[in-house]
């Protein structure tokens, strides 16, 4: 879809007389093209959206759009934006300024963890549009074997248990990547801690919680589940794809993903690779909790619209992105491209009931969702938290003291990474 829009585009595309507004999209199955179709169709000539693909890896994403803004590139008028992004861009000066009355409409009705990765000091600078988060996936069979009651919370150390007194997998995402940050900071919010007690504009604002008892606790739980019998060979490499394929062996049990691993397991069965029993057994439920009688707080993923500073057309723009976000489009795009609303109402749909019978443990996980740290300099701290946190397995109660003397010394430009 994104290939055929683009060539259909090609040149400049459309009557020279209607704006183009373009927007640079992350990697998907055509849907965020179908949606700049659409809500191209229903401007009634006022703007025509065309799209662009970025790389599919998020921080070269990042690369492509922090070089052509700095260079105040008046070619990029959309953006979608990976959740971790919106500070740093909008501390650069790189976005337009939310209008207060869009603000009001694109926020209304939409979860609070979505709302909060697009708002720096305290102002919205860009706008939800697809929220992801994840959840504990659980073979009923081996759940059921274990006694465990999964209609109630869990903990990790349960699941440790669960694992290997029944001779199954937990798994989870060990490689030195973004997973790594993803798992880490559910736990530590799950503890009750922050990775980023107090953010700022300058470095020297920022107030760390790596050096509490809750990131203490957090860092012995990831090592407890790293050096358990319970987790595969290649932990230390795993990744969300490698996790999933793993859930589909006839080893799985236990597994914190994204919410994609039941449509490709139901992929997977459509293509004969699969046995339909396999699904059939698939369970789901809310993230862990990292203590007993504490509610879990699941990672927050997603995708942020922002609209460029050095946009020609920012009022089209944002009047383009209140299309884009609508309800209609957020439910089609869960249903054909797999990528959870941002706003509550979209659970409701039928639809998206048929397509996903967990859609109300999304819901419900989105509501406790917590961001990663939300700072301007996030590439900073993911750099120096990967380079002490991994293998997960040599974490201790002295690994986040460190991670914050490293991150304070590349902020502070004394040490690179």
């Amino acid at each position: 879809m994104v290939a055929s829009t683009l060539a259909a585009c090609g040149g400049g595309g459309g009557d020279s007389a209607t704006p183009v507004l373009n927007w640079y999209i992350n990697p998907d199955s055509g849907g965020q093209a179908a949606i700049a179709e659409r809500c191209s169709a229903e401007s009634n000539g006022a703007y025509q959206i065309e799209v662009s693909q970025l790389p599919r890896d998020s921080p070269a994403q990042r690369e492509q759009l922090i070089r052509r803004l700095a260079a105040n590139d008046a070619s990029i008028d959309l953006m979608s934006l990976d959740v971790v992004f919106p500070p740093e861009f909008a501390q650069a000066d790189f976005l337009a300024p939310v209008p207060e009355d869009v603000a009001q409409e694109v926020t209304e009705g939409v979860f609070q963890g979505a709302v909060d990765s697009a708002t720096w000091n305290d102002e919205l600078v860009a706008v939800p549009f697809w929220s992801n988060t994840q959840l504990l996936w659980y073979r009923k069979s081996v759940a059921e074997a274990a006694g465990l009651d999964m209609s109630q919370p869990v903990t990790w150390d349960q699941l440790i248990e669960a694992a290997e007194g029944q001779g199954k997998l937990l798994s989870a995402q060990g490689r030195r990547s973004e997973s790594l940050m993803v798992w880490f900071n559910a736990m530590l919010e799950s503890a009750g801690g922050q990775y980023i007690e107090e953010s700022g504009e300058s470095p020297d604002d920022i107030q760390f919680g790596l050096s509490t008892p809750e990131a203490d606790r957090a860092s012995e739980v990831m090592a407890a589940v790293a050096n358990s019998s319970a987790v595969g060979a290649g932990f230390t490499t795993a990744s969300e794809d490698t996790s999933a394929t793993e859930f589909e062996s006839d080893d799985a049990g236990f597994m914190v993903n994204w919410p994609f691993v039941y449509a490709q397991a139901l992929s997977k069965v459509e293509a004969g690779t699969l046995d339909q029993s396999v699904p059939d057994d698939y369970g789901w439920a809310l993230y862990p909790a990292v203590d007993e009688g504490t509610p879990s707080a699941p990672p927050l993923g997603g995708i942020d619209i922002a609209v460029s500073a050095f946009s020609p057309n920012p009022d089209l723009a944002y009047e383009a992105v209140t299309c884009i976000v609508q309800d209609e489009n957020q439910a089609e795009y869960m249903v054909t491209n797999g990528n959870p609303a941002s706003s509550i109402a979209v659970y409701d749909d039928p639809e998206v009931q048929e397509a996903y019978p967990m859609a109300d443990t999304i819901r419900e996980s989105l509501e406790l969702a917590a961001s990663r740290p939300l700072t301007a300099y996030y590439s900073e701290v993911l750099g120096s938290f990967l380079r002490e946190f991994h293998p997960p397995g040599s974490v201790n109660d002295q690994t986040g003291e460190r991670t914050e003397t490293l991150t304070r010394a590349v902020l502070s430009g004394e040490q690179l990474l």
